[in-house]
Parts: structure tokens; C-alpha cells; sequence
């Protein structure tokens, strides 16, 4: 009998777990990776072999198809053996990154194990798998250890079956495998006796720290001296990562769920974002980590140099944080790390073959939302919903892009703003890399974005040259409806709030409110927020009071946020101001007017401190606004800042009197949207709404939507796998594409 198995069946000990249970039953035969699956003979008993094999498989192995052929008796096996590997079509799921396991761990502070204290330790269950794997099939010879040849005693262990290590790719030890070195702020090689203590000194001591992880670099300081960290690494609010030293001390920090603690403590590890413990959010230094914010991404340890660093670290938690210069990918080579600037760094001689960042999730009611889809997260197969060779590019920031084989997709991980040179190139080399992956060498589609200036429609152009592929350009909020049609696996059309900051329109304004009726071959706009002015473009995202100053004109009200100069300078430009449906924009404008925030120094700021307002307040003044509007019904905005400029007057507003204010004129317009949405919806007779955009990781406005649809006898459909922001557009732009073109 032939079993071919398919799934996560490579780089995560399933062939010694097989080898293992066909021994104990006294199988012959072999086993042997063929690139697209796990192919295994044997000369009887299949049901007791499947059965056992079941009972015994590895906690990263996932089966997700078998294969049964009978194969005439031919060949005579002595034994049952595990033979080299074959390439061939490769569609099988690779490994992902994952925590080191209980029994490594344990291994690394049991003093008489040879492995004591060793940073690099690993086996089947665990360890650097998609960072460290150049081409598969997943041997060795194909990952980032391929240096490092196995010792006598390491050898003995991969051979031998019994063993936690047998054929385990990755493995080493302090005699043959990697090691790290300490250097100073010149990049000064420091001789010391114990590295890893060195370092966690001076990290104690205050010093600002880079340490070389699995899939690049990481800067570190302790909490004390974040003032000095944010204005040495010229980031004043953006919120940082902490990762605490376990689950204990995590929740001396945040206010952790259940839900939210599995995600912690789960293989993957991400920066899960959880809200500030009650008595902490005044906390002076927990406020430098999120300055403005309720919440905090926290993280466990994931790998071994980590939890050694914390076994000699008198701190509980510290900063640990992607390490790059502004706007560049993260740092992987040892060379190019010192111009960060520095105090020490703590670096390994192994290299890193994917760079790929610390996956970020906000935690909702059971469902995973992701900000950055990345280490111990990709590549994961999703259902595209049709069998085209497709590769989508993404947007412009927080940038993915997917590619699709045999009604499978995958999504590279998180690459960043493709408009810096650098980010550009990695966004190549991580697309390309995933086509070698998965043996793709036709493509027959590319999904791009419709907007004519975006940096990865350069890309779109090149892939289409090299494959002879047609370009589908596709409007930004479809892609966001499509990715999450893909997420929930529904296939039927959606009625989807999608709501962001920006994406080009296909009436050449800028959306970002809009209730679209979707499915993976059109849409049509059923409506949006009232057009809004954005003098100057993209200043208007970074100085909301302009987009403040536009409305009390549109109003007809006196300002005064600018001197009358600069006023009648932006009167002029307001004719020739881009329009803006913006729901983002929209709660920009709401932020700064209410003196929460009014200049963005990171993405989405001033929205993002209104968060904590929209979760403090509540819908205790009436306002009012209505729908007009026939072919694209229109949600008027307008009404609703005259009513917010009346309420608040002249007064100075308390801050309960800001909360309730910013969550009244949110909710009111959200429930417009919904009524648009939902009339829509019955009249199709589609049980469900959809919310996606980048305005979805906003849990408050979640919350509003939700009830609202519920109201309506109707179910939300939230995102789960894939990224509810611009990491997801790649996804849905693959989708759209390959449906297309099979309806075609």
C-alpha cells in the first residue's frame, strides 16, 4: 500500500514519528519527502498503522489529505526505512517558525545535559523553521545550517530513532553550531566569559542593546530608560513591544484574558495587544511604552537566547522591538547592524534566510486580527477559491504579497512600505522566494492595486513582463471585502463596511467609508461618507487640522486653527484638494478637535488615540444625522461636526465629556452605515455584514457595528487569518484576479 500524505509534513518531525510507529508494528518499507508531499509504503496492516500514527503525531504535524493507491508486490523491502528526498511539484505546506518546546527548554538549564546553556537548541517539535529554510524539500542542505556539520554525538542522534532529534534538520550543539560574540558601540569585538550575562548587564545597567534573533534583529532597552530610547531612535509615540519575562509577569502589566493568554502562551508567540491592568494606566512608564493608549503589546520569550537573556536580567520586562532604520525592512546581516548606532550588541554567526518580523494580533471575542502576519504565521494556505497561478502585490504600506497554486494561497510574511528602496527589494525577494517555495514557474495573473502612482504597480509591471501574465487592477476596498470573503471562507456575495484611511476610488476620489455589495468577480458601491476635502493631499492624514479648517468651511464657520495668511492660502487650495469618503480621516478630524491629537507621527495616530475616548465613552448625546443620495447613498458627515461644534461650543470639555462626545458621533454615523448596509443585505438576501479596513483593529467601533447588525437580526463577519488592514489587500487582489480569469 502507497500513503501520500499532505499538509504540514515537513520540517516538523513526521517522518520519524512514521518511522517510529511502522517499526513498533513491524512494517516494511520506506518513507520518503517529495516536495509536494510525504510519500509512504508499507507491506500491511494500513488501518493499525494510521490509527497508531494518529495517536502519536508530532505537535507541529497536521494531516490534511491522504492519499491510498495499492501497489502490486514487486519489490522486497528487509526493513522499513526513511530514503532521500525527491523534488517534485511542490504544493505542501512549509513549516512555520515556532517557540521553543517544553522539553528544550528544559534541556537548556539542566546543567548535566550537553546542551546546557546552548542558545541554538532545537529539535523536531521545535526551533527556526520558515526563517531558516532556503528550498525544499525541508533537509539540511536546504536550510541556514547547511555550514554547520553535524559532531559525532549530534550525528548519533539524528540517527537514531528513539531520539527527540532523529532527523531533525536544524539540530546542533556548542561543538558544531552557531555561536554569538558581544560587540561594542564601534562594533568592537568584547572578550568575555559569559556572552549572553554580558549583555543582559548592561541591558540592566540601561544601555540601548541589539540582539541578533531568528529572522533578524531586535534593539532592546529596559523600561527606565524608554525617554531616552524614543528620542535616540527619533520615535516619540509610536508604541513599542514588551516582552515579559513569562505569564506572570505579563499580568503584572495587563489585564489578560483567557483567550488572550493562549495566544501568549501558544506556539507562535506573537505581540498580542491587551489592555493596561486598571491600576497601570497611569503608570508613567507604562505610558511611554503606548503613550496615549489603553492597551500594550505584550510577548513571550519564543526562543532560547531569549530565555537566557531573561535568566540573567534583574528586569521583568523590557522593550523588544524590531530593529531598522526609519522606513527600512529589519536588519539581517551582522555588517549592516552598526550603523543603528547602538550601545552592544549581541550577534550570531548564522544567517538569516527570511527576514520576518514578530507577528502582532489584537485579540476580539475568539478571533485573531491581525496587524502583522509574520513569524509563526506564514506561509499558512488559505482557499483562494480558484486554481489560477495568480501573485498578488499588495498596496503601498504595510505591504504583503500572496501568490496561489492548485486552489491554494499564501501570503508572504509582513514586508512594510514599499515607497524606501529597500522595503521595495525585500518585497521582491520574499515574492520570488515564495514562488521557489511552491515550484511555481507560470503565472497567469497579477492583482495590483487601481491606484496609478503606487510603487508596487512597478513590480505588478515586472512580474508581468517575466511571466507574460495580465495585470488586474483592483480597487483598494474590493480587495479589502475580497480578503475577507477569503478569511471566512465564504464564497457567496457580501455586503462589507469597509473602512480605512485611504485608497484610490474608481471615480478618482479618495474612499475609505464605503458599504460595498462584493463578490470575487464585481462589486458596486452601495455608499459612503460625505465627501470631505484633504488639503494637500497626504499633509491633510498628517496635520488633521487642515482637515478640520476644510469642514468649517464647508460649514460656513469661522476657525482658528491656522493665522489668516495660512487661511486663505488653504481656501485657495481647497478647489484643487483631493475629496475624501475617509472613515479614518474621519475620526482624525474628531481627535484633533477635541484636543486628543493633532499631528501624526506614526500611522493612523490621531484615530488611534481615540480609541481609549470611544472605550471610555458613552451615547449620552443625540446626534443626528441622514442618508441621501440614490444610486450611492450618501451618510452626511457635515450635520454631524455643526452638531459637534454646538455641543462643545466654547467650553473647555472635561475629559468624560470628550469620550461621550467622540463615541455619540461615532456611533451615529456607523449606524447609518449599517442601515445602508443592512437594507442592502435583506433585499439580496445575504445573512451577514462584513467590516474590514484598517478601521476594523479598532475594538470599540467593533463593538458598535456589532450591536448594530445584531439589531438588525443579521451576523457580523470580522477577520480572523487574514490581516483586516493593507496586509490583507494582496489577498484579496489574488482572489478577484484568479476568479476573473476562471470566469473568462
Amino acid at each position: 500500500m502507497r500513503i501520500v500524505f499532505y499538509g504540514l509534513v515537513q520540517g516538523v518531525g513526521f517522518r520519524p514519528a512514521v518511522y517510529r510507529v511502522a517499526k513498533s508494528l513491524g512494517l516494511k518499507g520506506f518513507i520518503r519527502n517529495n516536495g509536494s508531499n510525504v510519500e509512504v509504503v508499507i507491506d500491511k496492516d494500513q488501518e493499525d498503522f494510521l490509527a497508531k500514527l494518529k495517536a502519536e503525531l508530532p505537535p507541529l504535524a497536521r494531516i490534511t489529505r491522504t492519499e491510498f493507491e495499492d501497489i502490486p508486490s514487486g519489490e522486497e523491502y528487509k526493513d522499513f526505512s526513511i530514503i532521500l528526498s525527491e523534488d517534485g511539484e511542490r504544493s505542501s505546506v512549509i513549516p512555520a517558525d515556532t517557540a521553543i518546546c517544553d522539553g528544550c527548554q528544559k534541556e537548556l538549564f539542566d546543567e548535566d545535559n550537553r546542551r546546557y546553556h546552548f542558545p541554538f537548541i532545537n529539535c523536531t517539535d521545535c526551533g527556526a523553521r520558515f526563517s531558516a529554510i532556503a528550498s525544499v524539500p525541508y533537509d539540511r542542505k536546504n536550510t541556514s545550517m547547511k555550514a554547520f556539520l553535524l559532531c559525532e554525538k549530534c550525528q548519533d542522534e539524528y540517527d537514531s530513532p528513539s531520539d527527540r532529534r532523529f532527523y531533525a534538520q536544524t539540530i546542533s550543539c556548542v561543538d558544531d553550531g552557531p555561536h554569538f560574540t558581544v560587540y561594542g558601540k564601534d562594533g568592537e569585538e568584547i572578550s568575555t566569559d559569559n556572552k549572553i550575562r554580558f549583555f543582559a548587564d548592561r541591558i540592566d545597567d540601561g544601555a540601548i542593546g541589539v540582539l541578533k534573533s531568528w529572522g533578524g534583529m531586535h534593539l532592546i532597552c529596559n523600561l527606565e530608560v524608554l525617554k531616552r530610547f524614543r528620542k535616540w531612535y527619533s520615535r516619540p509615540e509610536k508604541p513599542f513591544a514588551v516582552m515579559a519575562r513569562n505569564i506572570k509577569a505579563a499580568k503584572e502589566l495587563a489585564s489578560i484574558s483567557p483567550f488572550d493568554e493562549k495566544l501568549l502562551t501558544s506556539l507562535q508567540r506573537p505581540i498580542v495587544i491587551v489592555m493596561k491592568k486598571q491600576n497601570r494606566l497611569e503608570d508613567h512608564l507604562l505610558d511611554l511604552v503606548s503613550p496615549g493608549l489603553d492597551n500594550i503589546g505584550l510577548y513571550l520569550p519564543y526562543s532560547a537566547i531569549q530565555h537566557l537573556l531573561f535568566s540573567y536580567l534583574k528586569n521583568d520586562a523590557i522593550i523588544m522591538t524590531s530593529a531598522n532604520p526609519p522606513g527600512e525592512p529589519i536588519i539581517i546581516d551582522n555588517d549592516g547592524v552598526f550603523k543603528m548606532g547602538a550601545d552592544i550588541y549581541l550577534l550570531h554567526n548564522r544567517q538569516v534566510i527570511n527576514r520576518i518580523d514578530d507577528s502582532v494580533i489584537v485579540p476580539f471575542e475568539g478571533s485573531t486580527y491581525f496587524i502583522r502576519k509574520s513569524r509563526g504565521y506564514v506561509p499558512i494556505a488559505l482557499n483562494p477559491h480558484h486554481e489560477k497561478r495568480v501573485i498578488g502585490v499588495g498596496a503601498e504600506e504595510n505591504v504583503t504579497a500572496s501568490v496561489s497554486t492548485g486552489s491554494k494561497i499564501y501570503l508572504t510574511q509582513y514586508i512594510g512600505d514599499v515607497r524606501d528602496y529597500n522595503v521595495y527589494e525585500f518585497h521582491r525577494q520574499a515574492t520570488f522566494h515564495l514562488l521557489e517555495l511552491f515550484g511555481i514557474k507560470e503565472v497567469e495573473a497579477i492583482g495590483a492595486d487601481l491606484h496609478p502612482l503606487y510603487t508596487s504597480k512597478r513590480f505588478a509591471s515586472e512580474l508581468s513582463k517575466k511571466y507574460q501574465a495580465e495585470i488586474f487592477q483592483i480597487q483598494h476596498h474590493w480587495a479589502h471585502a475580497a480578503s475577507l470573503m477569503v478569511d471566512r471562507e465564504i464564497s457567496e456575495p457580501m455586503v462589507c463596511l469597509t473602512l480605512d484611511g485611504a485608497g484610490y476610488g474608481s471615480d478618482g476620489t479618495i474612499w475609505g467609508g464605503e458599504v460595498l455589495l462584493s463578490s470575487f468577480t464585481e462589486f458596486e458601491r452601495i455608499a459612503r461618507l460625505e465627501h470631505i476635502p484633504l488639503i494637500g493631499g497626504d499633509k491633510a492624514a498628517e496635520d488633521p487640522k487642515r482637515i478640520l479648517f476644510g469642514i468649517s468651511e464647508m460649514l460656513g464657520m469661522q476657525s482658528s486653527y491656522f493665522d489668516d495668511s495660512t487661511a486663505s492660502i488653504l481656501k485657495k487650495a481647497m478647489n484643487n484638494s483631493p475629496m475624501s469618503s475617509s472613515f479614518g480621516r474621519f475620526l482624525d478630524a474628531i481627535s484633533c478637535y477635541l484636543g486628543i491629537c493633532c499631528k501624526k507621527t506614526y500611522d493612523g495616530e490621531p484615530a488611534i488615540k481615540l480609541e481609549r475616548y470611544l472605550n471610555r465613552g458613552e451615547k449620552s448625546y443625540d446626534f443626528h444625522t441622514k442618508i441621501e443620495g440614490s444610486d450611492v447613498k450618501v451618510i452626511k458627515t457635515l450635520p454631524l461636526f455643526k452638531e459637534l461644534f454646538e455641543y462643545s461650543g466654547s467650553k473647555t470639555l472635561s475629559e468624560k465629556e470628550k469620550c461621550d462626545l467622540a463615541y455619540s458621533m461615532v456611533s451615529e454615523a456607523l449606524e447609518r452605515m449599517v442601515q445602508v448596509a443592512s437594507e442592502c443585505a435583506s433585499e439580496k438576501e445575504i445573512p451577514y455584514i462584513g467590516l474590514s479596513g484598517g478601521v476594523a483593529y479598532d475594538l470599540p467601533i467593533v463593538r458598535i457595528v456589532k450591536e448594530a447588525v445584531a439589531k438588525r437580526g443579521l451576523t457580523l463577519i470580522t477577520h480572523n487569518h487574514v490581516p483586516c488592514g493593507d496586509g490583507g489587500i494582496s489577498v484579496g487582489q489574488n482572489a478577484i484576479a484568479g476568479n476573473i480569469l476562471e470566469q473568462k
